[in-house]
């Protein structure tokens, strides 16, 4: 069985697509880890709406929290009563699961796209998905049909899953200006580039779907005066 360590980082650099070795602090490979790290808490987000997906109507809400705190059902009586929103609850967790698995799967596309040098970009064999920018503004555009377009900047917390929503908007907004910063040096597509910024604005809307729908107070500060002026 061969060893999942190969030693040949040890002198601090790594491979990238194409052969080519760079320093493991290089922009490409800060831009990747920035990227991978984003993966990585939309697992995390995943692995939280799983609660979600049980049995619609448990005396315990999808959070956790115990009883009495915003978003819980606090009786049988009250389960009965909030049965269709409990399995609206339920069915979209299932929903939102799905998007989010396919984000991940989007997002190991982006990061193959981002290892590999400009000029041999065209022998990279995992070509980016189709209508990724405009898939992610329609899910966008139906989601705030659904809750309203938010005006406010929040305080980043609430439920759980919005909580770990928030986080992940906020390395992919990091991961938004590194693409930018390697693009100087050596171009990224510009499909990812606008992917990346209209990801982040999905993961913030997701984040007030969740607290939506679990009946939790959003945490405002200030407006976004300088979109209304548009």
């Amino acid at each position: 069985m061969k060893r999942i360590y190969t030693r040949t980082g040890d002198k601090g650099t790594t491979g990238i697509h194409g052969g080519q070795r760079v320093p493991k602090d290089d922009i490409r490979i800060e831009a990747n880890g920035t990227l991978d790290e984003l993966n990585c808490h939309l697992g995390v987000v995943r692995s939280l709406l799983r609660r979600y997906q049980g049995t619609p109507g448990m005396t315990q809400n999808a959070t956790g929290i115990a009883e009495g705190t915003p978003g819980m059902t606090q009786s049988v009586d009250a389960i009965s009563e909030n049965a269709p929103r409990l399995d609206y609850r339920h069915k979209r967790a299932d929903e939102v699961d799905a998007l989010l698995h396919e984000i991940q799967e989007n997002l190991m596309v982006v990061m193959s796209q981002v290892a590999t040098p400009s000029e041999i970009r065209e022998q990279n064999p995992n070509p980016l998905p189709e209508h990724l920018v405009e898939d992610c503004e329609a899910q966008m555009d139906a989601i705030s049909e659904r809750i309203g377009t938010g005006a406010f900047f929040l305080l980043p917390g609430g439920t759980p899953v919005s909580s770990h929503l928030q986080l992940a908007r906020a390395v992919c907004r990091r991961a938004e200006r590194l693409l930018w910063t390697l693009n100087r040096h050596d171009p990224v597509p510009e499909e990812i580039l606008k992917y990346i910024n209209r990801l982040s604005d999905l993961l913030f809307v997701l984040s007030r779907e969740d607290m939506n729908m679990q009946d939790w107070p959003e945490e405002r500060w200030k407006e976004f005066t300088y979109k209304n002026r548009k």
